[in-house]
């Protein structure tokens, strides 16, 4: 009998990836290669579509190469949410003030529309409900408005199309150039109540041009992801690839998206933890960390992206929030401290050097008969959002806070400064699952975490603790690629929906149980509480000094 297996592809903020995927969910291989961006003024984070594309065929080509082109499937892609210009014949379209051709890419994480993002958010119009209340700067139409208002005549009359990152690579892989209402509907303004492009809405926050020729700079088609597109695989992009020409091809996701996909569909053997998808709430953990969960209703949350109807999974509603900055925050964290050098002569990478504080803190608790490792910072309080706040504050002017440093530059100063950024981050969690309560949402039930942070024991174990609920770790670590490769097999019609995907193909996870203790609630309930006070002192600050 012939194997059938799937190919996910993810694209992220420094790496493009591919796997190879089981019909049961197994990622049989893997293959990773880096993509460049530049930085070429403060906030202009820019990348190549066409280095983006080499890497991903590189990459597909290199898991394909394991099995025979016949038994591959489908093919699911995901990226993040960048914004990809093209001219009229199709070719890269500079974005960049150096105005390379080869930089059209804005990332996901540029902060240069700021002044834009005001201006559409002085509009008050109601599609801004759909996101919290206000449009972040990350999202597209704010680079939109900065490419028209600043590179007019260099850019935005030349243009062809506009791109989501995912839905461009579904374009360069069949020649399609339908959208996914995922990245529509979650980065673009799309009404997905009306399951239409709102004319109103652009025309009132100065981007009429995009209503032209039945929003054909944007996309006239829009399909759920998951969905086939029409054709497949393209003979020139099969020879890229090394696959069949006509290759089922899915309907996109944004990044995180995917991941939620794979989470969500995630199960405990413990009956204890309920398994409905909308008790959960999926974390995917990364340079920032994203915050996903579904409901049957909608549910409109102040500073939290969403409601997303058909987002994920056709007829749920998503709730995204997140954190600007985690895994790249405890990187600046551990980089500038003076002992980073020594430590990293010691223990090599990153990684060694957190598995590293993890055992000092625990024999730094040992030695002072605490209870808790948690304790050790009990006057020592991190405000995390050196990046900004994408939730639930949606401010990005906010900068972070560090409450209790001493002159002391020992490893154990590094340590605690650490903990110390990890429960801040946990906490950011609580602060976001409260708001979503406040809202009217139903009791978030277990946290589904992936990503890079996952693997660190203290900041699962600290997740679990601060929220006092059970976090669950898929024994499937490639959650993203593998929602993508759901989206794959969805498309080749192997199973009738993504939510009988995510079922099947999702697998087990190992269950970390809270800390529920008096002590420790008590402990963690009090620092919450000066957690939410720094914010409203540095807002008080700001308007001492704004007199």
């Amino acid at each position: 009998m012939t194997q059938i297996n799937l190919i996910g592809v993810d694209v992220g903020t420094g790496s493009a990836r591919a796997a190879l995927v089981s019909l049961k969910g197994e990622v049989l291989k893997t293959c990773v290669r880096p993509i460049k961006t530049w930085n070429p003024l403060p906030n202009h984070y820019e990348q190549s579509s066409e280095d983006i594309w080499s890497a991903v065929c590189g990459c597909i080509r290199d898991v394909a190469s394991n099995c025979s082109k016949d038994e591959i499937k489908g093919v699911g892609f995901d990226a993040t949410c960048s914004l990809v210009a093209l001219d009229k014949q199709g070719c890269p379209l500079t974005i960049s003030t150096t105005g390379e051709s080869e930089q059209n890419v804005i990332l996901w994480m540029d902060h240069r529309a700021q002044v834009e993002a005001d201006s559409i958010n002085s509009t008050k119009h109601e599609l801004l409900n759909y996101v919290g209340g206000s449009v972040s700067l990350e999202m597209e139409c704010p680079k939109l408005l900065w490419l028209k208002n600043s590179m007019f005549e260099k850019t935005w009359i030349k243009a062809g199309a506009f791109f989501d990152l995912p839905d461009f690579l579904t374009y360069k892989a069949t020649g399609n150039a339908s959208r996914s209402i995922c990245s529509a509907v979650c980065k673009w303004n799309y009404d997905a109540v009306k399951a239409s492009w709102s004319a109103d809405f652009l025309n009132e926050i100065g981007l009429s041009d995009l209503t032209q020729n039945n929003f054909e700079l944007i996309g006239r088609k829009v399909n759920n992801p998951g969905d086939p597109i029409a054709g497949g695989i393209s003979s020139d992009a099969a020879d890229a690839m090394g696959l069949n020409p006509g290759t089922a091809v899915a309907t996109s996701m944004i990044d995180a998206h995917a991941g939620a996909l794979a989470l969500l569909g995630c199960r405990s053997k413990d009956k204890e933890i309920a398994i409905s998808l909308t008790s959960k709430l999926a974390i995917i953990c990364g340079t920032s960390s994203c915050h996903m969960s579904l409901t049957e209703a909608p549910i409109l949350a102040p500073g939290i992206w969403g409601p997303y109807k058909n987002a994920i999974i056709p007829n749920l509603y998503l709730n995204e929030a997140g954190q600007s900055a985690t895994g790249v925050l405890l990187d600046y964290i551990l980089q500038t401290h003076p002992c980073y050098t020594e430590l990293r002569e010691e223990h090599g990478s990153n990684n060694n050097i957190y598995t590293f504080l993890n055992e000092f803190l625990c024999d730094l608790c040992e030695r002072k008969k605490m209870r808790s490792v948690h304790m050790l910072t009990s006057s020592l309080h991190i405000w995390p959002d050196f990046h900004g706040n994408r939730s639930p504050l949606a401010d990005p002017k906010l900068k972070g806070m560090l409450s209790g440093l001493t002159m002391t530059k020992n490893v154990e100063s590094l340590a605690l400064l650490y903990l110390a950024l990890i429960q801040a981050l946990a906490y950011g969690t609580r602060h976001i699952l409260d708001v979503l309560a406040q809202s009217g949402r139903e009791r978030i039930r277990s946290i589904l975490l992936c990503g890079g942070l996952s693997k660190n024991s203290l900041f699962v174990q600290t997740h679990a603790d601060v929220c006092s609920i059970p976090v669950l770790l898929p024994h499937e670590t490639e959650a993203v690629l593998l929602g993508s490769a759901m989206m794959g097999a969805c498309a080749a019609g192997l199973y009738v929906d993504l939510k009988t995907a995510a079922y099947e193909m999702s697998g087990t996870a190992e269950v970390v149980k809270p800390d529920i203790s008096d002590e420790n609630r008590d402990f963690h309930d009090r620092k919450y509480r000066v957690f939410l006070r720094m914010v409203d002192d540095q807002r008080t600050y700001e308007k001492i000094m704004g007199e």
